[in-house]
């Protein structure tokens, strides 16, 4: 690959870009887009919003002296090209492969992926960090931030804005304004932001203004020269601050994220300056690729695809968890006017995209911001509505707080869907599911569900709309279920399970996504001569004891199985009903993932390292059933 990339395979390091000219930054960038277009249509990944930040991280990295100066990015979504320019180029085919690169910041990928970066809206409060810190051991380097239009709306964002300017450091907070996250943004702030786009384009004004100074001779030139704050902001319109300036930055823009020319400007004087700094640069997501500019929503995150042809081809399959539960809330809503849905900035991602065309009246997308999410959703619930607040597993982390205070310890009636429950694949250990379970359990008054198949998920769905008790989160991994389980199946209700086949030799018991697992497996060990009783546990809380001792008592051994992490589990809570049953002798195995970061890699690479197959779950259960007994 690398006798393609002239310019790009030279690079080691961001330091390396100060050799080249300008013109061959320019040369460069375009070395940068191809590269992203080439293996990104190999390996998937996120595109349109890489596309949209190579001029910016171009100009940036030309700019500054990396290292020691540090840039700190807001989710990787825009940091393939950081990735490029670091010297990443040589492996960059392995992106979201299992043991490559991953598609998100790592600090124990590369030393200058300074700060982890998966979950939105971190970015300003890293970078704070690493500027107190520089500040409290007397050195000198620059610190940036780079937040996109989406994240920097998030209240996190707005925390460390706030203490940024209190505070007065040396920062430089990049506002990468595309417009979109995933889905276009919504909010106020977005409107703002689109009353700031609607003022003159002054870098036009800016060049014109130099090219008549440059005329006058060299002393204007000097002159012009000592004007530390840039031609795009002493020439801008005198009108009223923004609200950047208002809490203490010095605002420039908004400046044309794709004009290499004029960025280079910007930040080579903006690296002079010692105090906060806030350049809003406008860019286009998917630049360079027609079709991404054209539709960069569907072009956000893609799987392998024809570059030449622009052609993404999704292979046709079964109905997937997340289809299953938008079409049952839309069911749901038809049903009962009560029934509102609120996402947080993923519509798409989470399957309300139907739903908000069909009843835009009741539908809620609040941004990249899961606490209010939460305690909005606990509102409506108050209020005498019925709330589902659908948020992926990994992000619904990020609102504990609320969700214990707000919605459990009031016991209101807040529906929570959890979609990319489990482990999710290529996005790694940010995006993993795998905490849920041990996070919501230990909450009083919560109700916890996962379903075997995207049938049962439907089911559920219907009755948690009508369930008014207390709170409830069902939890579903990403793809679609398992199509070998029978499609006999006893109706939902509260507390209780589904004994799917019977045996006498062992129980497993197993809770959503393992339940095709536990079917396989028994199946398999029928054929060496071992019976095996098969629980779908359908509910972890509360969890149906009853049906669990009274097999265990007939099988006298246990095994577990769960796509979540083995901490507060599942599996937990089974071997405490046995030793609350006086059974704690019974010989059990929990199957679960390890109490640790799980990389990234395909969902069935990932399943059979960490256990969680059909060969793994015979192996245990042959070991436990010729173990010389008690």
């Amino acid at each position: 690959m690398d006798s393609a990339f002239q310019h790009l395979s030279q690079i080691v390091q961001p330091s390396d870009l100060h050799r080249f000219s300008d013109k061959e930054l320019r040369d460069l960038a375009n070395e940068v887009r191809q590269a992203i277009l080439q293996n990104v249509s190999r390996t998937g990944g996120h595109l349109s919003s890489n596309l949209g930040t190579v001029e910016l991280t171009v100009a940036m990295y030309a700019s500054y002296n990396i290292p020691p100066d540090k840039v700190v990015w807001d989710t990787g979504h825009q940091a393939y090209p950081h990735k490029l320019l670091t010297g990443r180029l040589p492996r960059f085919d392995t992106l979201r492969k299992h043991k490559g690169l991953s598609g998100f910041l790592r600090r124990e990928e590369h030393e200058l992926d300074v700060f982890g970066a998966g979950h939105a809206g971190t970015a300003i409060s890293a970078a704070m960090g690493f500027a107190a810190a520089r500040d409290r051991q007397g050195t000198t380097e620059k610190v940036i931030a780079v937040a996109g239009d989406a994240a920097i709306a998030s209240g996190m964002s707005w925390e460390a804005l706030n203490h940024a300017g209190e505070l007065g450091t040396d920062l430089c907070v990049v506002l990468n304004d595309n417009r979109m996250s995933i889905a276009p943004n919504v909010g106020a702030l977005t409107n703002y932001l689109a009353k700031l786009r609607s003022r003159p384009l002054v870098q036009n004004l800016a060049r014109k203004a130099k090219v008549a100074i440059e005329r006058l001779g060299e002393p204007a030139v000097r002159a012009a020269d000592g004007l530390r704050h840039g031609i795009t902001h002493y020439l801008a319109p005198l009108e009223t601050g923004t609200i950047f300036e208002e809490i203490g930055f010095e605002y420039i823009g908004p400046v044309d994220g794709h004009d290499l020319p004029t960025l280079l400007e910007v930040f080579r004087n903006v690296r002079d300056m010692n105090y906060p700094v806030f350049v809003h640069a406008i860019t286009v997501k998917g630049k360079g690729y027609e079709v991404a500019e054209e539709d960069a929503r569907k072009w956000h995150g893609v799987v392998p695809f024809d570059l030449a042809a622009c052609e993404m081809v999704k292979a046709a399959g079964p109905v997937t968890f997340t289809q299953a539960f938008g079409d049952a809330t839309i069911e749901c809503a038809e049903e009962d006017p009560k029934v509102v849905a609120i996402t947080a900035a993923m519509p798409d991602g989470t399957g309300l995209a139907g739903y908000a065309k069909k009843f835009p009246d009741r539908y809620y997308d609040v941004g990249i911001a899961e606490q209010h999410a939460v305690t909005f959703a606990a509102g409506l619930a108050a209020g005498g509505m019925r709330p589902f607040c659908a948020i992926y597993s990994t992000f619904l982390q990020r609102a504990y707080d609320q969700v214990l205070h707000d919605v459990c310890l009031q016991k209101l009636p807040v529906r929570f869907f959890l979609d990319r429950a489990g482990l999710v694949g290529d996005d790694g250990p940010t995006h993993h599911g795998v905490f849920d379970l041990s996070y919501l359990s230990p909450l009083p008054n919560m109700t916890i569900l996962a379903p075997r198949d995207t049938t049962e998920l439907r089911e559920m769905t219907h009755w948690m709309a009508k369930y008014d008790a207390g709170p409830t989160a069902v939890r579903y991994p990403r793809g679609s279920s398992d199509e070998r389980l029978p499609e006999s199946r006893t109706s939902i209700a509260l507390g209780k399970s589904e004994v799917i086949r019977e045996g006498k030799d062992l129980t497993i018991s197993a809770v959503g996504s393992m339940v095709s697992v536990a079917y396989e497996a028994a199946a398999g060990l029928a054929a060496q001569g071992i019976e095996a009783t098969v629980i779908n546990a359908r509910f972890l809380r509360p969890l149906d004891s009853e049906t669990l001792i009274g097999s265990v008592s007939k099988t006298k051994r246990l095994i577990t199985i769960e796509e979540n992490m083995r901490s507060g589990g599942f599996g937990e809570a089974c071997r405490n009903a046995l030793h609350d049953a006086g059974m704690g002798g019974i010989p059990h195995r929990l199957i679960a993932l390890p109490d640790s970061f799980v990389e990234h890699g395909t969902q069935p690479i990932l399943r059979e390292e960490c256990g969680l197959c059909a060969a793994a779950v015979i192996a245990e259960a042959v070991r436990l059933v010729k173990a010389p007994s008690r």
